[in-house]
């Protein structure tokens, strides 16, 4: 694995309809995607999601999916205040149980 996707954001409402399209699209991202893992947590009015890739390209496509690009608006429209994505290279990784990667 070479990279990691982070997405941080302020919630603003999270409804019925985002706990599905969020289902929905972790599922498309890990079948259809290449999305080697995919974890997210939400706590005081916050949520941060990682998303592993082994390429940018990967992630791209991702960026473009149409059903992604509908999910990313309704983000903007209603569900977070702000939110922000950073793409990080992954220079090095290790775990206290070395069978633990992403």
């Amino acid at each position: 694995m070479k990279y990691v996707v982070i997405f941080k954001a302020q919630i603003q409402h999270l409804d019925t309809g985002y706990f599905q399209m969020a289902q929905t699209l972790r599922e498309k991202a890990l079948h259809s995607f290449n999305c080697l893992q995919f974890e997210a947590l939400s706590e005081n009015g916050h949520e941060i999601a990682l998303s592993y890739w082994e390429n940018l390209a990967d992630i791209h496509a991702w960026h473009l999916d149409t059903e992604h690009q509908v999910a990313q608006q309704l983000g903007r429209d209603k569900w977070y205040k702000n939110f922000s994505v950073e793409i990080c290279e992954i220079k090095k990784q290790y775990a206290s149980d070395p069978t633990i990667s992403h």
